[in-house]
């Protein structure tokens, strides 16, 4: 099913008049496992993050989701289809076996390490799952930037679709992770990466020198009206003491 939704996907960034900028495309490798770690800003990321593997080496990328997203009348038939990975927060270890089993089998899989979206649009500190699978699998890990998807459809925001908008994809080089490494500083390490590349392509966007007086869509730093990093945590906070105290589960995390 995924060429055909690749397909569907380009002929939306045309109708869109979307521009892409693309840069680090030779960072993917060519063949065998791939752990491809992203930064999350919008709903969308995994297709713009996904179409650098595809217009690198016409490779797909089997992205780690919560469950939830595979049990939607819509989403999930299409998820299964293109064979991504549930991550359901009650049964991780299956989600993490099956995602070493397609490393392994020389897939590239791609994970969210922040697990949700960035309210802040900065990197937020990350889970260890993503260098934990390709110290087992012996596989390299690519950090990916992402920018410009959070105009489409995010957090806290209504959907809207604005023509002529600009989605860039930064790859960085890869990086390795034996077992026997800190996997709490490697972590710290793939974050970094991922707040060095999120930094210049923010920077090299074009909507950031002239962003308007309501840049929501900008990180405060860059003098746009996001929730600064501490304030975007009180309001993930806030929502999860919400979920809790209706009893409903929490986001789960690969």
């Amino acid at each position: 099913m995924y060429p055909p939704v690749i397909l569907t996907a380009k002929t939306a960034f045309r109708v869109l008049g979307m521009k892409f900028r693309m840069t680090g495309l030779e960072n993917i490798p060519a063949s065998g496992g791939v752990v491809l770690a992203s930064n999350h800003v919008s709903y969308l990321d995994f297709i713009f993050a996904g179409l650098a593997t595809w217009e690198a080496h016409h490779r797909f990328t089997r992205f780690m989701a919560k469950d939830a997203v595979f049990k939607h009348r819509i989403s999930g038939p299409l998820m299964r289809g293109m064979h991504h990975i549930a991550v359901d927060r009650d049964a991780g270890a299956a989600s993490f076996r099956a995602a070493l089993k397609a490393l392994k089998a020389g897939e590239i899989v791609g994970v969210f390490p922040e697990a949700t979206i960035s309210r802040s649009f900065t990197v937020k500190e990350i889970k260890s799952g993503a260098v934990r699978m390709a110290a087992a699998a012996k596989a390299p890990i690519v950090p990916v930037a992402v920018w410009g998807g959070q105009r489409f459809w995010t957090k806290g925001r209504p959907r809207q679709f604005p023509r002529g908008q600009t989605i860039s994809v930064a790859v960085g080089e890869p990086m390795t992770v034996q077992p026997r490494d800190d996997m709490d500083a490697a972590s710290a390490a793939l974050r970094g990466r991922l707040q060095e590349l999120l930094d210049k392509v923010q920077a090299a966007h074009p909507a950031t020198r002239h962003p308007g007086p309501d840049a929501w869509w900008l990180p405060a730093h860059l003098g746009g009206t996001a929730p600064t990093p501490e304030e975007a945590q009180e309001l993930d906070d806030a929502e999860r003491r919400g979920r809790a105290g209706a009893g409903a589960d929490e986001e789960p995390v690969a």
